[in-house]
């Protein structure tokens, strides 16, 4: 049997990528990665400006870059997405499904518009990009699908989120059963669960509570940093670090799995 050359096994040049919620904090990280290595990204994401800058930055960089606003959770708006990948760059061939909210609120205090806001843009989003994207790929018979779930899809972190959960453990088990029905079409499809992240959101979480909520914020940020054995918050390149190695070659045997990247935070 013939090896792959170690300096092909992250090329990715020449393929066409998409990154949902890509122009900052983890999508910024993974979107980096893919578009050093040579893939073609497109960057889709509500916050069309910020989208827009970080897409001129991978081209000032000498990288291929496209920016979209999408609103994941809208149907049409995602078949727009991927026809502008495919008319842009020829073809889609990797699909990082990263976009997500997660606003904290107690079930007490939970209206039925926040819970179903963020399941509609952490889980719907998901099977409609990958409903309409797979379509594609299985057209060219190959493809890679990368959601993003988080280390909540397997043990919650904090009270307060048990909306974005419950979105979290629908994509799991959304990424095993989809991955078992594209398996035949050559599509892998596989999840990184990240854990504590520092990213825009996150700070703004903690910058945005009220008081005496913010001394609350403050004290369970304190509390899950105390359970991460490696005493620290990740960073939004260590997420994008494994989805280029889900991308690339180096994953070729792996479908339906989900990668924790946490600091060792379940372990406690």
């Amino acid at each position: 049997m013939s090896l792959t050359p170690l300096q092909d096994l992250l090329n990715l040049q020449g393929q066409a990528v998409i990154v949902t919620g890509g122009a900052k904090g983890i999508g910024y990280g993974i979107a980096y990665r893919l578009a050093e290595a040579g893939a073609r990204v497109l960057i889709a994401d509500m916050d069309e400006a910020t989208a827009q800058k970080t897409a001129q930055e991978f081209t000032d960089k000498g990288w291929t870059a496209q920016a979209i606003r999408t609103d994941v959770s809208n149907e049409a708006d995602v078949q727009g997405m991927i026809n502008i990948c495919h008319e842009s760059f020829g073809s889609v061939d990797i699909l990082v499904n990263n976009a997500g909210i997660f606003p904290p609120a107690p079930v007490a205090q939970m209206t039925e518009e926040q819970f179903e806001k963020v399941i509609h843009v952490n889980l719907r989003s998901v099977f409609l990009t990958t409903k309409h994207a797979s379509e594609i790929m299985k057209q060219q018979g190959s493809g890679k699908i990368i959601n993003i779930t988080s280390i909540d899809a397997l043990h919650p972190s904090m009270v307060g989120l048990a909306h974005y959960d419950a979105s979290k453990h629908g994509v799991w088990g959304f990424t095993k059963n989809s991955a078992l029905e594209l398996a035949p079409h050559k599509i892998w499809v596989n999840a990184i669960a990240p854990g504590g992240i520092q990213t825009p959101g996150v700070e703004a979480m903690q910058a945005g509570a009220p008081a005496p909520s913010a001394a609350d914020s403050k004290q369970m940020i304190e509390a899950f940093l105390a359970k991460i054995p490696m005493h620290r918050m990740g960073e939004p390149d260590e997420i994008g670090m494994v989805a280029l190695f889900l991308a690339s070659p180096m994953a070729s045997y792996m479908t339906g799995e989900q990668i924790v990247v946490d600091g060792g935070a379940l372990l406690s």
